[in-house]
């Protein structure tokens, strides 16, 4: 068996990875990959907080990988978010993180989201943390959550991201189209698949509009 399989096989052993890799076999498409992300994924995304964050949004919890390095990291509960579109995973983070809001909704409906729960009532967030698959979507949709994410960031916050691929998942065009900027972190090799860590920043103040409700 290759190192890579063993990783596999022994990450999807425990009750939550397991129930992770359910939702992933329901359906592939809408997860990052089929199993959690690793600790050392989470504190290479943890250490992309600007200095001094205090209020921080997570979009696609999975199974609170990233949330228990938020609230280690020292993010209060009550100054933390989590948005999981998934309904096992949302009720898995619930049970986890009873302190946290945990939000069952669609990312590109954050601004809307954060609004009615009133998690913007205390201002806006300094981080967006996402673990979301941006790789795998279409250009629209990664400039409705990203629109949405920039939404409610203060006006130096940053949206950390992850990737699979070799390059920044969100295009340079569409960067460009947002006014925004992508730097590199550092790289998990130890992840299973390895994963590389981008952070995006406005390229000037002025806010960037959330994507326009859908009519109904």
């Amino acid at each position: 068996m290759s190192h890579f399989r063993r990783k596999a096989a022994a990450t999807c052993e425990s009750p939550v990875a397991w129930t992770f890799f359910r939702q992933w076999l329901k359906n592939p498409l809408s997860m990052a990959a089929f199993s959690p992300s690793g600790k050392q994924l989470a504190k290479a995304m943890v250490s992309q907080l600007p200095v001094g964050a205090r209020r921080v949004i997570e979009l696609g919890g999975g199974t609170g990988v990233f949330t228990r390095a938020l609230l280690e990291h020292g993010i209060a509960p009550a100054d933390l978010m989590v948005v999981e579109l998934n309904e096992a995973l949302h009720r898995l983070l619930q049970h986890r993180f009873p302190g946290v809001q945990v939000i069952r909704g669609d990312a590109r409906e954050l601004a809307d989201l954060a609004t009615r729960t009133h998690f913007l009532d205390h201002g806006p967030a300094d981080a967006v943390v996402s673990g979301l698959g941006l790789l795998s979507m279409s250009r629209s949709m990664q400039r409705d959550i990203l629109r949405s994410a920039f939404s409610v960031l203060a006006p130096h916050g940053r949206l950390i991201q992850f990737t699979y691929g070799p390059a920044s998942p969100v295009s340079r065009e569409l960067l460009t189209e947002l006014g925004l900027s992508a730097r590199r972190g550092s790289v998990a090799w130890i992840n299973v698949p390895p994963a590389t860590v981008y952070t995006y920043t406005r390229n000037r103040s002025t806010a960037i509009p959330a994507r326009a409700p859908a009519s109904r």
